[in-house]
């Protein structure tokens, strides 16, 4: 009887509970928002379990699309050449910007004409049920058209090739090259001047330009920074490596920095002696990106000149990790990753370099213990991204890193995370946190798990603290990715890297390896993307024991013996496992991991 009220009142309801993909607990839960959205936001369940419960859009959505007899478009977007490519941006382009804008904001494409049915367009799209889609098409102009689902990945991959050809500020500079060109002789600077020429050349498109492909070709930072004779580079770091994107000939590197300064905020073009930080925010492509500028004064060759560096982290809310399994935590790590995170209290450290990843791993592991019955404070200078369901204190001259990390003590918290241990104080109050019933995350910088625990006994924590307030310290680091196009199988190992790695050749010969080749689509690298290797730490009794029992200093070699004793893998292991699975090359490994 339930079950036939149920298909009356919610088809897509009964068909994923009928399909086991929700259960009726969601199920219920679904239904009353539904209820509650009623003449407002009027979404239909599919919108509401992925928008609300985080469920997976093309899982939702393929089932909604065979409900209501949508076809399914299958593409390859990888596949698609230039020509028809261009063919697509060219039916978004002419509509106009405001076209566009709904197209982008409501993920549509306008994929093409049907060659069986005169002016019949089909537009691709990932939520077929959106009641937005007709006015859409109407707005396009066209007599008929018919509407087909289409994979979000497959979306997102398609619209980023078509946008990728389209930035207004890049090709401005491309056709007013005369205009990038001006350069001044003073032997000192003079504002006016500098002015004019920031005011008269392309530098602004150039800014926004490097803000625009920085984003599209997947860096992480930006780096701006001046050389001899009046020539400033412009580096990505793609995958971890420094690529050169743009070379600024014959313009006062003075210029060129101004103009990224003025384009951020919090920023004095003219301050010249010190560093700065501020921040910009843009729109590409329908998402809002923000921009953490840093601004460092460097050595010129000449007197006359006043360099500075310029490094902009890319803060991209999409790249944010939340589901656990995407982290890359295999075997015992991640077994004992997820125990730790579900203990009440207890603190999870993460370690390892600046840029290893540290901060997207602790992310994803509070989207893993966030519900509206817990109070979860995060104390970050600064916050890079922001956390659905976590209060995040803003630090500021009114109130700096120390006092809000007293501060935090005293707001009721269930579950914190402390940005990073800087010191003493710090990490005594974030391991207090631990101790006295609060679930705690944190970062240290040192090179491997077992080093953390010396660290925080030398910086004057007490042994039992260290001991029984954590629950795990995670070492971390990302290593490059293999081609999926270009990587080629090894057919005989190479003696000297084999040595050099500690390897048996003879073992090895077992499994199937590759090596970087190098093609178009990863700019001849034979890398493509990254992950992240793990040393996982689970304080057991006997680690536990280890550091109580410590005396002037704590036994690093004991802890590293017991910790493999339990099942860790260290970092070089942890590496060598994924060139096990194809994933990347044994050099990639030796060059990110030491073998200790």
């Amino acid at each position: 009887m339930l079950d036939t009220q149920l298909e009356m009142t919610d088809k897509i309801g009964y068909l994923l509970l009928k399909k086991g993909i929700i259960d009726t607990s969601i199920l219920e839960k679904a239904l009353k928002i539904k209820q509650a959205d009623q003449g407002k936001l009027k979404r239909n369940l599919a919108q509401i379990l992925v928008e609300e419960f985080e469920f997976d859009h093309d899982t939702i959505f393929r089932e909604v699309a065979v409900l209501y007899a949508f076809k399914e478009l299958n593409i390859h977007p990888d596949e698609l050449g230039d020509d028809r490519l261009n063919e697509i941006k060219n039916l978004i382009k002419k509509n106009g910007d405001s076209v566009k804008k709904l197209l982008l904001d409501h993920r549509v494409i306008p994929f093409q004409f049907d060659s069986r049915v005169r002016d019949k367009l089909i537009l691709a799209a990932v939520d077929p049920t959106d009641r937005a889609l007709a006015k859409i098409a109407y707005s396009l102009n066209v007599k008929k058209f018919e509407i087909n689902y289409l994979r979000k990945r497959d979306y997102d991959k398609l619209i980023g090739k078509i946008l990728s050809t389209e930035n207004e500020f890049l090709k401005m500079m491309e056709e007013s090259p005369e205009e990038m060109s001006a350069e001044i002789e003073e032997q000192s600077i003079n504002e006016e001047d500098l002015d004019a020429e920031i005011n008269k050349s392309a530098l602004i498109n150039l800014a926004e330009a490097a803000l625009i492909e920085g984003v599209r070709k997947n860096a992480s930072d930006i780096h701006v920074f001046p050389k001899p004779g009046n020539r400033t580079e412009i580096h990505f770091r793609i995958d971890g490596k420094l690529q050169l994107w743009h070379a600024q000939e014959a313009t006062l590197p003075e210029a060129v920095v101004a103009v990224f300064k003025d384009r951020s905020k919090g920023m004095d073009r003219f301050e010249r002696e010190r560093a700065q930080d501020g921040f910009a925010q843009r729109e590409i492509d329908g998402h809002i990106i923000r921009y953490r500028v840093s601004v460092l004064p460097l050595v010129g060759t000449e007197l006359k000149n006043k360099f500075e560096s310029i490094v902009i982290r890319i803060l991209d809310d999409r790249k944010v990790i939340k589901d656990l399994s995407k982290l890359g935590l295999t075997g015992y790590s991640a077994a004992a990753f997820e125990k730790s995170i579900r203990q009440p209290q207890g603190m999870i450290i993460m370690t390892g370099p600046t840029g290893s990843g540290k901060s997207t791993t602790l992310i994803a592991a509070l989207y893993q213990v966030i519900t509206t019955e817990k109070n979860i404070l995060t104390v970050e200078d600064p916050v890079e991204y922001v956390i659905e369901g976590a209060r995040q204190l803003k630090i500021g001259h009114r109130m700096n890193f120390e006092q809000a990390i007293r501060a935090i003590l005293r707001h009721d918290p269930d579950i914190v995370l402390v940005g990073e241990m800087r010191d003493k104080e710090t990490a005594e109050t974030a391991i207090k946190l631990a101790n006295t019933g609060h679930l705690t995350f944190s970062t240290l910088h040192t090179n491997d798990a077992p080093s953390a625990v010396a660290r925080l006994y030398k910086m004057g924590v007490e042994p039992f603290l260290i001991a029984y307030a954590i629950n795990i310290i995670v070492a971390q680091r990302l290593i490059r990715k293999l081609c999926d196009n270009c990587k080629k199988k090894i057919v005989e190992l190479n003696p000297v890297i084999m040595k050099a790695a500690n390897l048996n050749i003879d073992e090895w010969k077992q499994f199937t390896i590759f090596e970087a080749v190098g093609c178009d689509k990863c700019h001849g690298s034979g890398y493509k993307g990254r992950m992240a290797i793990h040393e996982a730490l689970y304080f057991t009794k006997e680690i536990r024991q280890i550091i109580v029992n410590s005396g002037s200093d704590v036994d690093e070699s004991a802890i590293r013996e017991q910790a493999r004793k339990d099942g860790t893998y260290n970092l070089r292991e942890s590496g060598l496992e994924k060139v096990k699975l194809g994933l990347t090359s044994i050099e990639e490994v030796l060059a990110g991991t030491s073998d200790e």
